[in-house]
């Protein structure tokens, strides 16, 4: 079974989110949400994506087989970060207000079951599924990061870390919590099992985006102010490369089944795709408006039951969906149409571009 990739990209200053496919870097498509977004989250297991709207005070929830918006939930004010604990289908938003806040919101049924005070202006949200344990950075001078359990939606410890902390980012394997500190120009590494600082890491200037390639063991932080993006190798917290990308990097994704990168450029309304195996850039998506923090989604890929030259449509299936969505613009060789089996029924698409559902 192959896999491909949905980079999903909030444009702040158009109100909208960017759907990107990872198969030939291109727009597929483009949603309207609320006024300014500025962070989102996917749920790969009910397909989900959660938008916050800074300057709306809500949360735009996409279902991500449709790209429409299903449901908008008023969360406090100043809405930021956002993740998401796919194990309990529990959402978690950081309310950037001086007296900050957490809201908790039910991916069931989309609402806000709980609201956890935290430090001063919260902007950062990372969880750790494993544990249920959620992390969020507190981006005063003075940072911290709060550490509330997902079971009681309680905080259980404050942790000190470098001046500003944005982005803030979980390897559930090791359970290493990585921390970008804005105002030192550092990568805080915490201990998950003690809630203790075990390394502080020199990056570039001004990092912001934090992300995690569990798989690789492998970080990304995105340098705002340098136009770069530091690698770290998490078994020694050394810094192993230094790439360029656009101008104003703030938002970092990672997608380990493929091993690439994708940095939103927010100054240069453009998305640097990175291959994680050579630290390149192999390719910049431009026409997106004030791109900020991203997220990425791997689906499955299935061969559909015919002969498929070098060259074949590119056939879509969300996991725990049973829609096939078949993105290609023009027939192949000889091939005129598709045939789709699902549990003993068959449906055909159009070689063309086609989608059909299963019930």
């Amino acid at each position: 079974m192959a896999t491909t990739t949905f980079i999903y990209v909030p444009n702040y200053s158009s109100n909208t989110v960017s759907v990107m496919s990872g198969y030939n870097n291109t727009v597929t498509a483009t949603i309207s949400v609320g006024s300014g977004p500025s962070a989102l989250a996917v749920n790969s297991s009910t397909n989900t994506i959660y938008v916050t709207n800074t300057n709306a005070s809500s949360v735009s929830v996409i279902n991500a087989q449709t790209n429409t918006v299903t449901a908008t939930i008023t969360v406090g004010s100043d809405p930021w970060g956002v993740a998401v604990n796919s194990s309990t289908n529990t959402i978690y938003v950081a309310n950037n207000i001086s007296s900050g806040s957490v809201s908790v919101i039910s991916g069931s049924n989309n609402t806000v079951t709980a609201t956890i005070s935290v430090g001063l202006l919260p902007i950062g949200v990372a969880v750790n599924s494993s544990t249920n344990t959620i992390y969020v950075t507190n981006s005063s001078s003075s940072g911290s990061v709060s550490v509330i359990s997902g079971s009681s939606n309680s905080v259980t410890a404050t942790i000190s870390v470098g001046s500003s902390p944005t982005g803030v980012a979980v390897n559930s394997s090791t359970n290493t919590i990585y921390v970008a500190n804005s105002g030192s120009n550092t990568v805080n590494v915490i201990n998950g099992s003690n809630n203790t600082v075990t390394a502080t890491i020199s990056v570039g200037s001004g990092p912001w985006g934090v992300a995690v390639n569990s798989s690789t063991n492998t970080i990304y932080v995105a340098n705002y102010s340098s136009n770069t993006v530091s690698v770290i190798n998490g078994s020694n917290n050394t810094v192993t490369a230094t790439i360029s990308v656009g101008s104003s990097p703030i938002g970092v994704a990672v997608n380990s089944s493929t091993n690439t990168i994708y940095v939103a450029n927010t100054n240069a309304s453009s998305v640097s795709v990175i291959s994680g195996s050579n630290n390149t850039v192999t390719a910049t998506i431009s026409g997106l408006n004030s791109p900020d923090w991203l997220d990425t989604e791997t689906v499955n890929v299935y061969s559909p039951n015919v002969s498929i030259p070098s060259c074949p449509p590119s056939v879509y299936v969300n996991s725990g969906s049973f829609s096939v969505e078949v993105l290609a613009s023009q027939s192949y060789g000889s091939i005129s149409s598709i045939s789709v089996a699902f549990n003993g029924s068959t449906q055909t698409i159009n070689a063309n571009g086609g989608v059909v559902s299963f019930t």
